[in-house]
């Protein structure tokens, strides 16, 4: 049987990396890190590689069920050099998590965007909302605003077992965040960008 596994990894983009991603077709998977191969991309075209010499290394680090998907995971990667080290894009590399009973906790706030006001969600047509108070931890349409992307999001990211702590509102009309704890720092590093991940996934619709 055929299974989709989505390799997922962050780019060469300065001040601000983005994330990447693109699936690999895989034959009698068991669901296992351990049988995810290393891949490769062109890094040229992502900030990590001259167009000479392009070739970088995706290298699995982590994987979960994709929840939307059917036969298919997610699969979070380290991107190595055209030898093998650790491309200096990879920040991850460099985490010393030696100790992995530490429990290591991020919050992320976001907006949604208004594609046709060029705006957060709420915001009104050449103007603003008011002021901040009504929108922390609210509901209801006057003051909340997205909540069927934010609990698809939410649903996402439990199906794929990722240790989601809770969402709520925040402070400005279409602002929203979520908490993700896990042991150990690479660990919640990646459960963190997949759950990113996830989120742009579904805001593309």
């Amino acid at each position: 049987m055929a299974t989709k596994l989505e390799y997922i990894w962050l780019d060469g983009y300065k001040p601000t990396q983005s994330l990447r991603s693109k699936t690999k077709i895989v034959d009698d998977f068991g669901g296992k890190l351990s049988e995810c191969p290393d891949w490769s991309f062109d890094g040229s075209s992502t900030e990590q590689a001259p167009g000479g010499s392009s070739d970088c290394i995706l290298k699995p680090v982590f994987i979960c069920p994709d929840p939307q998907r059917k036969s298919a995971y997610l699969v979070m990667c380290e991107v190595l050099d055209s030898t093998g080290k650790p491309h200096e894009s990879n920040g991850r590399s460099l985490i010393q998590d030696d100790d992995n009973d530490f429990w290591f906790g991020f919050e992320q706030e976001y907006f949604l965007w208004d594609p046709e006001t060029d705006k957060p969600l709420g915001f009104p047509k050449g103007g603003y909302p008011a002021p901040q108070g009504p929108y922390y931890c609210s509901v209801g349409a006057k003051n909340a605003f997205g909540r069927d992307i934010v609990e698809e999001h939410l649903d996402a990211c439990l199906e794929a077992g990722l240790n989601v702590e809770g969402i709520n509102g925040e402070v400005a009309a279409g602002q929203w965040e979520f908490q993700i704890f896990a042991k150990g720092a690479k660990e919640a590093g990646d459960q963190i960008w997949v759950a990113r991940y996830l989120l742009e996934r579904i805001g593309e619709t």
